[in-house]
């Protein structure tokens, strides 16, 4: 255990752990274009859900580093890396099923997307989340299913529009998950809760 504190609490580790996400968002926006063009404006906030999740944990990273807890991106980054990081992982695997086929693109998007929800997992001890904060993850959190699901403003895959509502019902659950280990982890009170070298403030 304290191996893996002395890895997650290095500098170094941080920064490429900043620099690979800050290149996995950008990448994520890029892969977003297409559908983004034919978005209309008040909706662009909610559609390239995977890119602003890396991109709360971006933020949480430039925190650690100057030993500072944002909260709020804190409940934001949990909730939502897990989320879509599963959330992708599961769709890609049905779009296999579904059309015999995956390009590998396929395959690298389930392995950095798994990534993102193992890495929002691995600094829970870390993270300094109040009630609040996580109400209002929550809110954006549901409020974007709602956006994706009524308004239809989803992300495009392949044939999975046949399964439309399954989907949605499935990410409507796993949106309650995620709320909820963002609590444990974050919230209810813990025997551990690690920190940072020097004093990390509020």
């Amino acid at each position: 255990m304290q191996n893996l504190y002395g890895i997650l609490t290095n500098k170094l580790f941080l920064s490429i752990l900043l620099l690979i996400n800050i290149v996995g968002t950008i990448y994520g926006y890029i892969w977003y274009g297409s559908q983004l063009a034919q978005t209309e404006w008040y909706f662009i906030p909610f559609v390239p859900d995977s890119p602003t999740a890396s991109l709360f944990f971006v933020i949480v990273l430039v925190g650690f580093l100057v030993k500072k807890h944002w909260g709020l991106f804190q409940a934001l980054a949990i909730i939502t890396l897990f989320k879509y990081g599963i959330w992708a992982v599961i769709m890609n695997i049905l779009t296999l099923k579904v059309s015999g086929d995956l390009p590998w693109e396929g395959y690298m998007l389930m392995a950095s997307h798994l990534g993102m929800a193992i890495q929002g997992l691995l600094y829970a001890p870390f993270y300094r989340i109040k009630w609040w904060q996580l109400v209002v993850a929550a809110v954006w959190t549901l409020h974007n299913e709602i956006i994706d699901y009524v308004f239809m403003q989803y992300p495009i895959y392949s044939q999975l529009n046949l399964y439309i509502q399954e989907i949605g019902y499935f990410t409507f659950w796993l949106s309650v998950l995620s709320i909820f280990i963002a609590w444990y982890v974050g919230v209810r009170a813990q025997r551990l809760k690690w920190e940072f070298p020097g004093k990390v403030k509020l």
